[in-house]
């Protein structure tokens, strides 16, 4: 009966080391495409680029709401919200880049993508610092338990 116990534990540890490491890259890999959609937003704004004044209209959480007249006098209020909108509050007007082909693919103006490198980059350190340790404890245990088993 010990060795049935035994024998599942080597077995639940390699799969929660695979586990951390799967999630790991899953994180990474979000992290990177976050941050190459940033890159071509950007250069989707760059390659049409409009700039005008926007009035904040709205600041949550999840988005920050712009709205701007384009020189056709059209009224824009992008429904996903402006990039880069740290620092904005309800009211404050400021100017802004958008796409002329696409006016709902807007930016504060002077910000872009290297403003996603910061905390992505952090985070990823971060999650790799706590996975890297826990990965090499689990499988460093594992060897210690294979190396007495033999003797």
């Amino acid at each position: 009966m010990t060795q049935v116990t035994d024998g599942r534990k080597p077995l639940v540890r390699r799969w929660v080391t695979r586990g951390l490491l799967a999630l790991g890259a899953v994180i990474t890999f979000l992290g990177v495409v976050l941050v190459v959609a940033a890159w071509t937003e950007d250069i989707s704004i760059d390659g049409d680029l409009g700039r005008v004044n926007a009035e904040v209209v709205s600041d949550d959480f999840s988005r920050t709401l712009v709205r701007f007249y384009t020189p056709d006098g059209a009224e824009h209020i992008p429904q996903v919200g402006v990039l880069y909108p740290s620092g904005l509050k309800i009211g404050d007007v400021v100017e802004v880049e958008y796409s002329q082909g696409n006016p709902e693919l807007v930016r504060v103006a002077g910000r872009g993508a290297v403003i996603t490198l910061l905390p992505v980059g952090l985070t990823l350190l971060v999650v790799w610092a706590v996975l890297i340790p826990v990965v090499w404890w689990l499988r460093r245990d594992q060897r210690s338990r294979d190396r007495q088993s033999r003797l």
